[in-house]
């Protein structure tokens, strides 16, 4: 079960999830896959032109009012989905992980959605999105111990592990032998209406790229 907790919804009224359950063997993206991940590069570097074009984006834009509105400076935490977007418009590009955390990457840069990938194995109980409190931190996914106290995060019985900025190291996807059981959340500040047909297309990339068994697609608000 995946709930928002009710003083999110009171400080972001818009507050909704995309969330898609499935199994999939993780293992390094296939050739196709890097040349699809290239193609849409250079189509959303070509899509925004410049930088300051980002913010202005309608997904990026209300993620960085919510931030706003919680709390957190979103010029200096910023959702990963401009972070991404701001490397792919200068150029640098993205780094290439496995076969579903690039699908995670490859729909947020399309949808200018912040995305979370979860390894359920990892996570206990049911989940709670809600806001993290004064002081609240964890190891991120290529960091030390990142600040993330006021953002919009996800919380099992264990405690916090995802958020639009920066995913926890305890719920990462691995590249491992079988196939695992994975949890994607599209984190929307402007309502469910474009959220149907990102969480379709996420199933399809899933499909496409991981030979993923489809278990639960539904939105939450």
């Amino acid at each position: 079960m995946i709930l928002i907790d009710e003083n999110l919804k009171k400080a972001v009224p818009d507050a909704a999830l995309g969330v898609v359950l499935c199994s999939a063997k993780v293992e390094a993206s296939s050739a196709a896959q890097n040349d699809d991940f290239d193609a849409l590069t250079a189509d959303v570097a070509a899509r925004y032109g410049e930088t300051p074009n980002i913010a202005a984006a309608p997904h990026i834009k209300a993620t960085r009012e919510a931030y706003k509105a919680l709390g957190k400076d979103p010029a200096r935490y910023r959702n990963s989905a401009e972070a991404m977007l701001r490397r792919v418009v200068k150029g640098v590009g993205l780094y290439r992980v496995n076969n579903a955390v690039d699908v995670n990457n490859m729909l947020s840069i399309d949808s200018g959605y912040s995305l979370g990938s979860y390894d359920m194995a990892a996570i206990r109980g049911d989940i709670v999105w809600k806001r993290a409190p004064d002081g609240e931190s964890y190891k991120g996914i290529g960091k030390d111990v990142l600040n993330i106290e006021h953002l919009p995060a996800l919380y099992d019985d264990d405690g916090v592990f995802g958020n639009p900025t920066s995913d926890s190291r305890r719920t990462m996807i691995e590249t491992g032998e079988g196939r695992k059981k994975l949890l994607y959340v599209i984190y929307s500040f402007n309502g469910t209406d474009d959220l149907p047909m990102w969480t379709e297309k996420l199933c399809g990339l899933l499909k496409t790229y991981c030979g993923a068994d489809i278990d639960l697609c539904f939105t939450v608000k």
